[in-house]
């Protein structure tokens, strides 16, 4: 067995862009290896700025002797077709065999493949790999770049490191022939070095100043950064994400810290962090955790400045090197003027900003598109400021009652028990009016991860109530599964009004996603408005906020009409449904079966989510008890009889169907629409229990279900659990009589119906 070595050099790798080669490199030597015959073991796949390296461990030194066949045409074929085939496959006409093949004798080739040195096979490996290699940005260059056939690389490649046991793997890519040297780091390695094999491979760079291994100097980033900040009792801000591109832009990682101009901490820290990150790629610190400070300039304090509320930011960042300096405060002084720029163009721009109101920014929503069919961003916020009052005046959103009025809301801030719901209301159309006036503003122009974040700053500037500018700030919340779910009544309202306008109309324009495309974000929309709800227990009709949605925005006559789609379905039929789907994706981690949503949503005209929600929840629990299964399991076999006698309704039908459409027997008919009030004959003792027991149970279920208590509405129907099973098995459903069959199916579209005031059992599986 052999281990193989190759790292491929060239000009700096966008660190953005290793992670993807890694996995590029190691699919296409498993492509090819398994295109040889040779069983790929163990990979081992490195990146720096400046190479991408593989080592597989334990290939074999030969390829095995394979034999293959080809099947031809038949005997008697044209010579042509015959010679051609002979051709194709490198044999004789001699060497052909006849062989029967559904009774025709037809000519074969078997070719015998002898085994190959595993040399050879790498030699035409590593050209096809580079040939092959997938960037998503690529050049050529130098003078062979002028054809369309020239060598493409993310930068000029510059050599090739190829080695199988020690020995080269001779190969050549466009005049870069393979060998074993390499280079060390720009600055901190002279002359060329040589590798002895894959073993010796990482500890001779090492030696060269590049710790070639990403994850090592990920770790050495993370681990000196943090050592770094707690030395001078700052805490630095863990961003998993930076050290990756620190270590994507280093070969032999130098973290320093230094402090920039404490005036600065007036800009909010969130700017800073992100001009520090994005245009730096500096680690950013806070004072939670102080046991001492930083003077302003720069040298150590034994204050403590940090508060028991949220962490504050120092003026210190963590930038790393990629060179060990002689004197490390060049080039942090270096470092802190180029961040001092940033920072200062930070500081114009939230100064700017705050010269003209969020009023007055709003007035220039009106010139930026929001879609082509929705009008600009400025009819949206026209939009979303009702639905938002509508949304307290309704009573859906609601201030804290004084039960409620200590408890902290999802910004971190109390709302009065003694507001109205006037009062609330305006709060929520005045921040709706105002939540997206930050897009136009300087701050966001340059730092667009900003929106709604600077706008809740520059409304606390402008005076604007605390309950406002919390809800500018946080109303795209929740963006992400693990994202804060707002619980203040105010950003409930404009955030809830915002998600619920933006997929109202997109689905209204028959911008709906697909299977390929969503570039809207309607699902994530949905998610959001159903954790809204959830967090919340708002009570929402969504066919309820569509009229209101519909009669408030500028759409023509023909879309307020909501005509019905392709399918049939009606486009609030159509949301519903989404909603549906996504409530499955939502609660599937939950442990909620996606059948059991089908179920409820079966019924028709439940479109309140949270008490939706509650009903699947309670017919879960009921069903993976045994009167569930059960009962369950007796509803299956009533709903099959009934079905195969096309007796009653359908589930979910709206009641406009005539019951016994398909039944062509008259006297039939005619005994099943006198609803068999006055029973023809005695029943049976089986019957007669299932008719108290649908007596007594029917009308508790219902009347759970008016007080929306479902586990009682459940307990009810459990009691017809014992005299469903004793029905089936003492009573002979289609009895000879027509009056007495007419009444058992009657009996049992009965005890159907009293099952679907819970759910359509017909959806759940099992």
């Amino acid at each position: 067995m052999a281990d193989f070595l190759l790292e491929l050099l060239s000009e700096e790798i966008p660190a953005r862009m290793q992670a993807g080669a890694r996995a590029e490199l190691e699919k296409l030597f498993r492509r090819e290896m398994d295109a040889a015959g040779v069983a790929a073991g163990e990979l081992t796949v490195w990146s720096t700025p400046r190479r991408l390296a593989l080592i597989a461990r334990d290939l074999p030194t030969e390829t095995e002797a394979v034999s293959e066949e080809a099947k031809g045409p038949p005997e008697g074929a044209p010579d042509k077709a015959i010679d051609g085939f002979c051709r194709k496959n490198g044999v004789t006409r001699e060497q052909l065999e006849l062989r029967d093949v559904k009774g025709r004798n037809t000519y074969f080739a078997v070719i015998e493949k002898p085994g190959r040195a595993v040399k050879d096979v790498l030699a035409e490996t590593i050209p096809a790999i580079i040939r092959d290699f997938a960037w998503p940005k690529s050049m050529r260059w130098g003078d062979a770049s002028i054809s369309t056939e020239s060598l493409r690389w993310v930068r000029p490649l510059s050599g090739i490191v190829a080695l199988l046991d020690g020995d080269v793997v001779n190969c050549d890519v466009q005049g870069i022939e393979a060998g074993r040297t390499t280079v060390g780091h720009r600055f901190h390695s002279d002359g060329a070095i040589t590798i002895g094999s894959a073993d010796d491979y990482a500890d001779k760079l090492r030696a060269g100043h590049v710790i070639v291994d990403h994850e090592t100097r990920e770790r050495y980033i993370a681990q000196e950064a943090e050592k770094l900040a707690e030395v001078v009792g700052l805490k630095l801000i863990e961003d998993r994400g930076l050290v990756v591109e620190n270590a994507g832009l280093t070969e032999w990682p130098a973290p320093i810290l230094g402090y920039f101009d404490e005036s600065y901490l007036d800009v909010p820290p969130e700017v800073i962090q992100l001009t520090a990150r994005v245009n730096q790629k500096y680690f950013v610190c806070t004072r939670a955790f102080a046991k001492a400070g930083a003077s302003k300039d720069g040298a150590q304090s034994n204050e403590v400045p940090a508060s028991a509320g949220t962490p504050e930011l120092a003026n210190a960042f963590v930038c790393t090197a990629n060179i060990v300096a002689e004197d490390p405060a060049v080039v942090v002084d270096g470092n802190r003027k180029v961040l001092a720029a940033r920072l200062s163009d930070a500081r114009f721009f939230w100064e700017l900003d705050q010269k003209t109101t969020l009023a007055d920014h709003a007035k220039k929503l009106e010139r930026i598109t929001f879609h082509e069919k929705l009008g600009t961003v400025a009819d949206k916020v026209e939009r979303v400021a009702k639905l938002a009052r509508w949304l307290v005046e309704e009573g859906i959103v609601r201030p804290c009652a004084p039960a409620e009025a200590g408890a902290q809301s999802g910004s971190g801030l109390r709302l009065s028990p003694e507001i109205t719901k006037e009062e609330l209301a305006d709060l929520a159309e005045q921040a709706a009016r105002l939540c997206k006036a930050d897009l136009v503003t300087e701050m966001v122009g340059e730092f667009p991860e900003l929106q709604g974040l600077m706008g809740g700053y520059y409304a606390e500037k402008e005076g604007l109530p605390q309950e406002v500018a919390d809800a500018i700030r946080d109303h795209y919340k929740p963006v992400g599964q693990g994202d804060e779910v707002p619980t203040a009544p105010v950003t409930v309202a404009v955030s809830l009004a915002d998600k619920m306008d933006t997929l109202m109309c997109f689905f209204a324009i028959d911008e709906k996603p697909t299977g390929s495309k969503a570039p809207f974000a309607l699902r994530r929309a949905a998610l959001a408005v159903i954790r809204l709800l959830e967090s919340n227990r708002l009570r929402l009709n969504l066919s309820s906020v569509h009229a209101e949605l519909v009669e408030a925005s500028s759409f023509s006559s023909e879309e307020k009409s909501s005509p019905s789609t392709g399918s049939g379905r009606t486009e609030g039929g159509e949301l519903l449904d989404f909603f549906a789907d996504r409530l499955k994706v939502q609660q599937r981690e939950a442990g909620v079966r996606h059948d059991l949503i089908d179920a409820v949503f079966a019924l028709g005209g439940e479109d309140d989510l949270v008490r939706l929600l509650a009903r699947v929840k309670a017919l879960q629990s009921f069903i993976e008890t045994d009167n569930g299964a059960n009962l369950l399991a007796g509803y299956k076999r009533a709903a099959n009889i009934l079905k195969k006698e096309n007796w009653g309704a359908e589930p979910a039908h709206t009641g406009d169907e005539d019951p016994l459409e398909n039944v062509d027997d008259p006297e039939m008919r005619e005994i099943y629409a006198a609803q068999v009030s006055e029973l023809s004959y005695t029943p049976e003792p089986s019957e007669k229990a299932l008719i108290d027991a649908l007596d007594t149970a029917e009308p508790k279920a219902a009347a759970a279900i008016e007080k929306e208590d479902f586990a009682g509405a459940m307990s009810a129907l459990a009691s017809l659990r014992a005299p469903i099973d004793r029905f089936f098995e003492d009573v002979i459903v289609n009895a000879e009589e027509k009056d007495v069959r007419a009444a058992r199916l009657t009996l049992l579209a009965r005890f159907r119906d009293a099952v679907h005031q819970v759910a359509d059992f017909s959806r759940i599986e099992g």
